[in-house]
């Protein structure tokens, strides 16, 4: 059924942007999805970026991620445009900055929309926007001695 945009839960929040962040501390799951949540929501799309142990053929050990001062800044145009394009019903995203080992997490964003769809595809530009315009770096370290840096 498509939307008839006849509720106002159809459309975007007023103020739909709930928590922006870049931390020097562990990332919550938990935090970002509680941030989301609305009872005008049909759908929440979640992702999380975490450490990975490997990156274009090469053993990654450890990676540190540092930030730009207008990364926050950076963050929330993103955040605007996002639910500017979308019925956003609420937003949040928080990056990680600092040492990382494999397997930590480096960054959670979610969106809750009326419908699914909406929610996919706005979390899809959250989380791709952000990588691409955010200025966040990564310094990977491989296992056989050589290193990257790696950032918008």
């Amino acid at each position: 059924m498509a939307p008839t945009h006849d509720h106002p839960g159809e459309l975007a929040a007023q103020d739909p942007i709930r928590l922006l962040a870049i931390r020097d501390a562990p990332l919550s799951v938990d935090e970002v999805f509680a941030a989301v949540g609305d009872t005008a929501a049909g759908g929440t799309a979640l992702f999380v970026g975490t450490v990975r142990n490997h990156d274009g053929g090469a053993d990654v050990d450890a990676l540190g991620y540092s930030c730009h001062p207008s990364a926050e800044a950076e963050m929330r145009r993103i955040a605007e445009r996002v639910a500017a394009r979308y019925p956003v019903r609420a937003l949040a995203a928080v990056h990680r900055v600092g040492d990382l080992a494999v397997g930590d997490l480096a960054v959670v964003a979610a969106v809750s929309c009326p419908h699914r769809g909406e929610a996919f595809e706005a979390c899809r530009m959250l989380i791709d926007d952000l990588k691409h315009e955010v200025p966040i770096w990564k310094h990977q370290q491989f296992s056989d001695g050589t290193e990257e840096w790696v950032g918008a």
